[in-house]
């Protein structure tokens, strides 16, 4: 080997060193799955051939690296799962929380229905229905009740009419036999003094 090539056969061993280099690192900084780089790790390994059987031979580095690579997916696999369960139970306990609001909103719906389709008679909750039948059952009981006290004052008032018609007819009736009393009294008398006149002059003549 003369002085001339050597320089150039450095430069070439440097640009090859360089490009190896640059792929290992481009291997190790690719985003690759667990089995891609199961692959490239087969792939990349030299092969042993001892009779009729082939062996895959391996660099111990590599394996090291594909094992690293093995855990750290493992574990990213781990706390991904963690994560998903924990945003898993958040949102099942958020959907619990809007099951329950949405329970007591149908809730308050409903009694907010209820009470607009309800009327409170003393303290009692009732039905429109019901409480203007209700209302209707008792404006017709005081309706009777007051036409059933009309006929009844009438009736009194035509039975005191009468009583007071009979007792001015008595009232009358009895002034009339206290005047013919009277007169006949008065008569009685006439006759009882002409009895006595008549008797007062027998006795003298």
């Amino acid at each position: 080997m003369t002085k001339a090539t050597l320089p150039l056969l450095i430069l070439c061993l440097g640009v090859l060193l360089n490009v190896q280099a640059q792929e290992t690192q481009n291997e190790d900084t690719s985003p690759k799955t667990v089995i891609e780089q199961y692959d490239q790790v087969i792939e990349s390994s030299g092969n042993y051939n001892n009779g009729p059987k082939r062996y895959k031979v391996i660099e111990r580095p590599k394996l090291e690296r594909y094992r690293k690579q093995l855990t750290d997916s493992v574990t990213s696999l781990k706390t991904n799962i963690t994560t998903l369960n924990k945003r898993i139970e958040d949102q099942a306990a958020e959907i619990s929380s809007l099951n329950t609001n949405l329970s007591n909103t149908q809730k308050s719906l409903a009694d907010i229905n209820l009470e607009k389709d309800s009327m409170n008679f003393f303290g009692l909750q009732m039905s429109k229905g019901s409480y203007q039948m209700m209302m209707w059952s008792i404006i017709g009981i005081l309706f009777l009740g007051l036409l059933l006290f009309i006929f009844r004052f009438k009736s009194s008032n035509t039975l005191t009419y009468q009583a007071k018609r009979k007792l001015e007819e008595l009232e009358l009736d009895f002034d009339d036999y206290k005047r013919k009393a009277l007169e006949k009294e008065q008569k009685l008398g006439r006759q009882l003094q002409d009895e006595r006149n008549k008797l007062l002059k027998q006795s003298k003549s």
